[in-house]
C-alpha cells in the first residue's frame, strides 16, 4: 500500500485541446503493471474539450456542477453533480463545463500498453457548442 500526500502541481488545459479555462489535477497514475489514470478536472463556465477518444474508453463522474457531454453524431447531453458517464473505447466525444456554470468531474482512463491515455481530433468549435 503507499498513500499519497503531495500531488503534482494543478495544471491549466492546454489551449491545443481545450476551450476555456480549463484546470487539471492529477489524482492517482500508479506505476506499472498498473495502466491507470486519475484526474480532477475543473471547467470554468464553457470550458470545453476538444473532440478525442481513449484507447480503453473513459469514466466520467460529475462532482460539482453542471456540464455537457457529446458523442460524435449524437445529441449534446446535460450532466450534473452526482452522474457517471461510461465513454466506449474509441468513441469520438468531447466534455465541459455548461455555458453558465463550472463544472468538475473525475476522468479514470486505463493506458494503453504504448503508455498512452488519450487521442486527441478536432476542435469542438464554438458552433458546436450550445450558447445557453
Amino acid at each position: 500500500m503507499r498513500i499519497t500526500r503531495n500531488r503534482p502541481d494543478t495544471e491549466q488545459g492546454p489551449s491545443a485541446h481545450f476551450n476555456g479555462t480549463v484546470w487539471l489535477d492529477e489524482i492517482a497514475a500508479p506505476e506499472p503493471p498498473s495502466r491507470l489514470r486519475m484526474f480532477s478536472v475543473h471547467f470554468a463556465p464553457g470550458g470545453h474539450t476538444s473532440w478525442h477518444t481513449h484507447p480503453h474508453g473513459q469514466v466520467l463522474h460529475v462532482t460539482e456542477g453542471e456540464g455537457l457531454v457529446q458523442r460524435r453524431e449524437g445529441p449534446v447531453e446535460a450532466i450534473r453533480a452526482g452522474d457517471t458517464v461510461w465513454i466506449e473505447p474509441d468513441e469520438w466525444h468531447w466534455h465541459g463545463a455548461s455555458p453558465r456554470t463550472f463544472m468538475t468531474h473525475l476522468a479514470v482512463v486505463e493506458a494503453a500498453e504504448d503508455g498512452s491515455t488519450i487521442h486527441w481530433h478536432d476542435d469542438a468549435h464554438v458552433a458546436d457548442y450550445p450558447a445557453s
